[in-house]
């Protein structure tokens, strides 16, 4: 049995032991967002020339000319937001059915070998990525699909204007086609691990009321996975909008509008990468800041719209039952 005070002094020294926990979680868990400060306030601090110079316009202007020191980010904003748009309108459809063969349809001996080999794909660095969509992807794309795709389109209207122009292999499309493959096995991963979570007996249950697999998948799979799918699309947007090298080798690297998405053009990444260390006047790497403070605020909008969404989904189930 043991005596009473042994007994108190182990019950004291659990005591400590919880305090320094709970401390040092609390620590770290600060210091996280006081780095985050530090991150905003030394950017804000950095940009401040080119917020002074040219205000609001910096954000709708499209000129960008270091040797008249005249900077817009408009056009290397919506090179960001469009290339990472094309990025996720293939390759979330892409991950999805990657994801349900795994999880549904994949021989059982199958399945961990293939699903290695997209995981792999992730931990593969974003210049190689970029070194092959110039050197490979780029002139094959345009001796081989430019061509067919702009005269397959020439007669739908709206759609047709997109695919038109000389056949380069680099411009905005290519961006955001690099940025699927290298966005498909963050989501596919997120998305398979998800759908395994789901429990048997649900699946199991429609299959025995006659539903198909893709009755199960669109009914029951997807409706008690919908927080962890969106998670995972999060994820590979996030992955796309701040992207650079690879974006960088093969998006043109031209500021200027588009009228075509075979037209080259950049983005705040691949700005930053290009001019960042060329920069000589002040306010010329003022803006090169202010363009990577937008990116974090596009980012944190991102992010935060994301989690409304999830919180409404919540929301929503529970007035539902």
């Amino acid at each position: 049995m043991t005596p009473p005070q042994s007994q108190e002094q182990r019950l004291k020294r659990q005591r400590v032991q919880d305090r320094l926990f709970r401390g040092s979680t609390q620590f770290f868990a600060f210091l996280v967002l006081a780095l985050l400060a530090g991150i905003i306030i030394s950017l804000f601090i950095g940009a401040m020339p080119a917020i002074k110079h040219f205000g609001l316009g910096f954000i709708t202007g499209t000129d960008w000319n270091p040797v008249t020191e005249q900077f817009g980010g408009w056009n290397s904003i919506t090179g960001t937001l469009l290339s990472s748009f094309i990025a996720l309108l293939i390759g979330v459809p892409v991950s999805f059915g990657i994801a349900i063969f795994l999880t549904e349809l994949s021989p059982v001996w199958l399945r961990r070998p293939l699903g290695m080999a997209i995981e792999l794909l992730a931990g593969v660095p974003s210049i190689i990525y970029g070194m092959w969509g110039l050197f490979v992807f780029a002139p094959w794309f345009a001796d081989n699909i430019q061509p067919t795709l702009a005269e397959a389109t020439v007669n739908i209207p709206l759609i047709g204007a997109l695919f038109q122009g000389p056949p380069m292999g680099i411009g905005m499309f290519t961006a955001g086609l690099i940025l699927s493959i290298m966005v498909i096995p963050f989501i596919a991963s997120v998305m398979r691990d998800v759908f395994e979570i789901v429990p048997a007996m649900l699946k199991e249950s429609a299959y025995g009321l006659g539903c198909t697999t893709w009755e199960v998948v669109w009914n029951v799979v997807l409706p008690y996975t919908k927080n962890g799918v969106i998670g995972g699309v999060m994820l590979g947007l996030g992955r796309a909008l701040g992207e650079t090298m690879a974006v960088t080798f093969v998006i043109g690297n031209a500021h200027s509008g588009i009228s075509s998405l075979f037209d080259p053009a950049t983005s705040i990444a691949a700005t930053l990468a290009n001019e960042f260390t060329e920069a000589t006047g002040e306010l010329h790497t003022a803006s090169l800041i202010e363009l990577g403070m937008l990116l974090f605020v596009i980012t944190f909008v991102v992010l935060s719209l994301s989690k409304l969404l999830l919180l409404r989904l919540e929301k929503s189930e529970g007035s539902n039952t």
